[in-house]
């Protein structure tokens, strides 16, 4: 038999908020024994900053219906029964299509989402107010067979470098599994195939100036034991985990943001749903101030303009996008067909 719901009483803007959880002793991690509700009772711990992070965005949940181990889906459009207070806004998809997909505006749209069985939020780089531009740089590293979470590190301080030349402020989180995101804050003027021109443009230096311990191939078989700049979670629809967001792995590790001066002694192993409130308590938001400084992209797209002049022209987009103008063919090079050589 089931065990009776357990109400939650959450804090927010517009007062408290009574919140239902159902099948409370439900566990998610079973390694950890971390249950449903104690995943809901995390997110009023961190609500507040997990909404200062993810809030007024489109936003993708992530759900599992029986745990890590269970099926999982994703949920963009508010599903029926969802309270009033959980808006949507519509967005346009890289298919051309448009669909409403859901906002999180306080403590309490999380803790539903919860009662939802999500367990990963996946926000959207642009805010609900005008989706098709984004307001956040963002780049994915991520390590590669043969590498770890020790070598993103010198990675993630020259990328901060690069960024900290075209004028942009870099904050920094753990993936919640080996990788860092590196995201820095951007005026909402330019759409996302700019930004993502932009992100290829920074990882080409980054690329340039540590070619032994980065790289942005696309396909596997090229990449070696390096750290891989994943360019194309810039585009459209594409979505990392969100600050503070659980993922779902067996220790029930978060997504956590931490101070450039932690980088290189933090164990991300150790930043999990049961121990992230008490840092976030004790240690403050390092993200609280991430919008005030927004930059622009102008001198990366600048960049972008003289690699294309160069030669270097479009990466790959994934797979299940349209072909793109100027993209290379979506074939792995091992596959490809190449002209026949002439006998000597």
């Amino acid at each position: 038999m089931a065990s009776e719901a357990v109400i939650l009483s959450v804090p927010g803007p517009h007062g408290v908020r009574q919140m239902r959880v159902s099948s409370p002793t439900r566990v998610l991690w079973p390694d950890s024994g971390i249950t449903k509700l104690d995943l809901a009772r995390y997110m009023v711990e961190v609500g507040a900053a997990f909404v200062g992070a993810n809030g007024d965005r489109p936003i993708s949940l992530q759900r599992f219906a029986e745990g890590i181990d269970g099926e999982q889906f994703f949920s963009k459009n508010p599903p029926k029964g969802a309270p009033d207070f959980v808006r949507a806004v519509p967005v346009v998809y890289p298919s051309g299509r448009s669909h409403p997909q859901l906002v999180i505006d306080e403590p309490a749209a999380a803790v539903w989402a919860v009662q939802m069985n999500t367990i990963v939020f996946h926000p959207w780089p642009s805010r609900a107010e005008n989706t098709d531009n984004p307001d956040q740089l963002r780049i994915d590293l991520d390590p590669q067979p043969g590498t770890d979470f020790d070598d993103a590190i010198p990675a993630a301080i020259e990328l901060r470098a690069v960024l900290a030349e075209v004028g942009l402020d870099a904050f920094v989180k753990t993936s919640g599994n080996r990788g860092l995101h590196v995201f820095a804050p951007i005026e909402p003027t330019r759409e996302f195939l700019d930004v993502r021109h932009a992100v290829i443009a920074a990882a080409r230096e980054l690329e340039r100036r540590m070619p032994r311990e980065v790289t942005t191939a696309w396909w596997k078989e090229e990449r070696g034991a390096r750290i891989f700049i994943d360019f194309n979670q810039a585009n459209r629809d594409r979505t990392m985990a969100g600050a503070y967001s659980p993922r779902a792995i067996a220790h029930a590790p978060v997504s956590c943001p931490i101070e450039w001066s932690e980088l290189e002694t933090v164990d991300p192993r150790l930043l999990t749903v049961l121990t992230v409130p008490a840092r976030l308590a004790s240690t403050g938001d390092p993200w609280q101030r991430m919008g005030e400084k927004p930059g622009t992209i102008d001198q990366l797209c600048g960049w972008w303009e003289r690699d294309l002049a160069n030669g270097l022209g479009e990466l790959p987009f994934p797979p299940d996008f349209p072909k793109m103008p100027g993209e290379p063919p979506r074939v792995q090079p091992s596959r490809a067909k190449h002209p026949e050589q002439p006998s000597s």
